[in-house]
């Protein structure tokens, strides 16, 4: 017996001596594991190289923006692409990257890379243009090199020393304009009737809900705003590139001729047309690229660092006294808004705090905005006036868009400086009440009660309505056109009768805009910044620093995680819709469901009706 118990005591010795080995070994690994992820950690962490002769490779990817969007769906959804990037890019770093590379003596040439460059209006493009000549001016050189050059990529590659195509890519020139989805047949066959309030003969936001096709005003206002565009852009490109005026044009006219005469070759013809130096594959440019810099460490390409390794070099400057710049971006709304979009609440929160701050002696405003709420307009632009009675000098810096709401705010402004190519003006309001009675009676749907007034059931949303609401809801948007006219009026040191000469809801281009007294001037990002520092008396002594909103909530945490992670999460996402709904791919299909979205936020929640200023217009 003791025999026995000896044996099963050596045995159970033997494997808690086995076990507490294995937890040392375990413990030993997974302890070294983490040694060996803290030193790669550290060791990718470093602050990249910058060696003489390097090339900064400009590889913008997804849209350029004034503010990176922190919305959830943003950050979730942010990549589908192979490279798990982000999906987009702000202005103000690629702004930041060229002029620091253009002081850099070891950053000799700048190389745009812009397949991937997806939406970016024309004012954003100048800005980016302006920095290119500045980094060119300093004797640098700027390359350009492309699969495919949509217009955006090619108004930029237009400003290189040197402009390179694929032999089988393209140069994709197609002009601006647009085709809008109408509904009306559609909701007829519903049963869905959209009342429309309006002041402006030229706002067409709500033509979609009621018509089937465009009216002539929209016509002609749509016509005058896309060819000054085109005129804009093709006058630009022609100059740079060095070609005959028209050229463009009469080349687009006579595209399926002269494509015929280069066998088919579109980049034989972009070459033939002057559009670009040369073809070149990629290899091709690697060796042009070593040539000119030096070869990197491995002897396999050009001595280069990418546009997100340059930015992280970068450090805010601050020297001086300080303008703070707010940005607006996207439609408006009453509340509190993300990153990327404007709410009435947050940015007069963001407004009212760079007033209190006593290093902030100017404020200046980025407006990207279509429009949107009256209300959240108006808080703004009241935020706006308070920060102008309080000595501190307020600019409007206009981007792409600011029409309707968005030029409703700019009016608290001591200036407004508008892109020559800005989309504003659309001085109009109107009202949208959607009722279903026709599809309540198909689905045999019947209402009945008792209310105490006539307001009190006046919009149910499955009864006809009440002609004394649709005439309340008139009443209340020819008030506000008229608050708007006024206010613009006493903005502008004009009149109201002339102001509403130029208002009715239609948009102009900043130039326009400038010859209809509705801003002061045009010109960049930068001159409205020095107009700025000159209202305030700073000189040059002053640093700019932006204020964002915080991400909160999820949000919050979406953004500290690890970029990869975020991006594997889109990807897993956006299959699964894919699959479920490939639909949603087509264009179309996206912008009836963006405008039925709205038609139903419309006729949700209180109040029943909502006045806006939107211009439903966007960049070309």
């Amino acid at each position: 017996m003791r025999t026995v118990f000896r044996v099963l005591g050596q045995i159970l010795v033997a494997l808690w001596a086995a076990l507490d080995a294995g937890r040392r070994v375990f413990f030993n690994l997974l302890f070294l594991a983490l040694l060996v992820g803290l030193a790669t950690a550290f060791y990718y962490s470093r602050p990249p190289h910058v060696e003489p002769k390097t090339a900064l490779i400009l590889d913008l990817k997804g849209a350029l923006v004034e503010q990176h969007a922190m919305r959830v769906d943003s950050l979730l959804l942010a990549e589908t692409g192979d490279d798990l990037e982000r999906r987009d890019v702000q202005l103000r770093d690629v702004l930041q990257v060229l002029d620091a590379a253009a002081r850099d003596p070891k950053i000799t040439s700048v190389v745009l890379m812009l397949d991937d460059l997806q939406a970016a209006g024309l004012p954003m493009l100048h800005e980016v243009s302006a920095a290119l000549e500045r980094f060119k001016a300093r004797g640098k050189t700027v390359v350009a090199w492309g699969s495919r050059y949509g217009q955006r990529q090619y108004y930029l590659a237009a400003h290189a020393n040197e402009l390179y195509l694929d032999p089988m890519g393209q140069v994709a020139l197609e002009g601006f304009g647009r085709y809008r989805n109408y509904y009306r047949d559609a909701l007829d066959k519903l049963g869905v009737t959209v009342h429309v309030m309006r002041v402006g003969t030229y706002k067409s936001f709500a033509e979609p809900f009621i018509a089937n096709g465009p009216s002539p005003a929209a016509q002609e206002a749509d016509r005058t705003l896309y060819d000054a565009l085109w005129q804009s852009y093709t006058q630009d490109v022609e100059q740079l590139r060095h070609l005959p005026g028209d050229s463009l044009q009469h080349t687009i006219d006579t595209l399926p001729q002269a494509l015929a005469a280069a066998h088919g070759d579109v980049a034989k013809l972009a070459l033939e047309q002057h559009w670009v130096d040369g073809l070149k594959t990629r290899d091709d440019l690697r060796k042009l690229m070593t040539a000119k810099g030096a070869p990197d460490s491995d002897g396999k390409t050009f001595r280069q660092i990418s546009f997100d390794d340059y930015l992280s070099l970068q450090k805010e400057d601050h020297k001086g006294k300080t303008i703070a710049v707010v940005v607006a971006e996207g439609d408006i709304s009453d509340g509190t808004a993300p990153a990327g979009s404007v709410g009435g609440l947050t940015l007069s929160r963001l407004i009212r705090e760079a007033r209190e701050d006593d290093q902030v002696r100017a404020v200046i405003v980025r407006v990207d905005s279509p429009g949107g709420s009256v209300y959240g307009s108006e808080l703004i632009r009241r935020e706006l006036a308070l920060t102008r009675e309080a000595g501190k000098p307020v600019v409007i810096s206009m981007s792409t868009l600011a029409a309707s709401g968005g030029y409703w705010l700019s009016l608290g402004a001591d200036e407004i400086v508008a892109d020559p190519d800005t989309v504003t003006g659309s001085i109009g309001v109107f009202a949208l009440v959607p009722t279903a009675e026709r599809l309540a009676d198909k689905l045999g749907i019947h209402t009945g009660g008792v209310t105490t007034t006539w307001l009190s059931g006046a919009h149910h949303p499955l009864r006809p309505l009440d002609p004394r609401l649709g005439a309340l809801i008139q009443s209340s948007v020819d008030h506000i056109y008229s608050e708007f006219t006024a206010r613009t009026a006493a903005a502008r040191k004009s009149s109201p009768d002339k102001i509403d000469a130029v208002a009715q809801g239609r948009v102009w281009t900043g130039r326009q805009a400038l010859a209809r007294g509705l801003v002061d001037r045009t010109g960049s990002f930068e001159d409205a910044v020095q107009e700025a520092a000159a209202r305030a008396r700073l000189g040059q002594a002053f640093h700019l620093h932006y204020i964002d909103p915080e991400p909160t909530g999820l949000a919050h945490w979406l953004e500290r995680l690890d970029g990869t992670l975020t991006a594997l999460l889109g990807h897993a996402l956006s299959a699964r819709l894919e699959a479920v709904l490939p639909f949603l791919n087509d264009a179309g299909t996206r912008d009836a469901a963006g405008m039925l979205a709205r038609l139903s936020e419309l006729s949700a929640g209180s109040p029943r009706f909502l006045a806006l200023t939107h211009c439903l217009c966007a960049a070309p």
